[in-house]
């Protein structure tokens, strides 16, 4: 739930029916609205786009009521052919997001249609985002990643072994670090750390670490990270991907 964080909105999509993201919520922020189906709202940049989206429906908290959940193929064939709720919502949030899968297979063949839906249209269009997907697996699977990026997907693969523990920790890290809600102290280290070494001597994982801090800044943080890396004389190629990541930002805007 802290990485569903952009930023003023707390946005995160799930093909769950149970109400465990709500749970994490309450103890982070003190209201989240949740959508299920047809009420979830169409995805925008703005702050109203926001909330725990269940595209395959929610339990009820009181088991007495009956819940709408996508569970047969008639089902799928309400909300994905019918009435489309499912693929509109993918189709518009590709192009404003980067997406992110997280424990989910897509093995639903409306949904692995959905996607080979959207890994064609990179062909015709130049709006979409590109979309990861992390795969766990005890040993190598390169068949399977092969699978994943014919759907135009990119796999980051991971060792599933230990209950996931590995991929646990990244996002735990991925987390602390976010320049949204992540520990500024551990930010400001780490940007230190990074920046003693010039850019083009740096290793791809921190000036990848760095792009991505300074990307998932606002324009005030920018500037205190800009600070920040000035005070430990940084050289000037960190200051040029900061100038740049802040371009890019803008063209996105606009």
């Amino acid at each position: 739930m802290r990485l569903a964080d952009r930023g003023g909105a707390v946005a995160i999509v799930t093909t769950n029916f149970d109400l465990l993201l709500e749970d994490a919520a309450k103890r982070l922020y003190p209201a989240v609205q949740v959508y299920a189906l047809g009420g979830i709202p169409r995805p925008g940049r703005g702050n109203d786009f926001t909330g725990i989206l269940h595209i395959h429906g929610a339990l009820d908290r009181n088991p007495a009521r009956i819940s709408d959940l996508i569970v047969t193929d008639q089902d799928f064939g309400e909300f994905y052919l019918r009435r489309r709720v499912v693929p509109d919502f993918i189709y518009d949030a590709a192009r404003l997001f980067n997406l992110v899968l997280v424990g989910y297979s897509a093995n639903d063949p409306p949904m692995r249609y959905l996607l080979n839906a959207v890994a064609a249209d990179v062909t015709r269009f130049d709006d979409l985002k590109e979309r990861f997907a992390f795969i766990g697996a005890s040993a190598p699977d390169p068949v399977r990643l092969e699978d994943w990026k014919g759907r135009g997907i990119t796999p980051i693969s991971y060792d599933a072994t230990n209950i996931h523990s590995a991929f646990l920790d990244t996002l735990e890290r991925w987390a602390a670090l976010s320049a949204i809600n992540g520990k500024r102290s551990l930010v400001d280290a780490e940007v230190q750390r990074i920046v003693r070494v010039n850019r083009d001597a740096a290793t791809d994982v921190d000036r990848d670490l760095f792009d991505h801090l300074i990307r998932r800044s606002d324009s005030n943080e920018r500037v205190r990270l800009s600070a920040l890396a000035s005070k430990h004389k940084a050289d000037l190629g960190w200051f040029d991907a900061i100038a740049a990541i802040a371009a890019e930002s803008n063209r996105e805007r606009r």
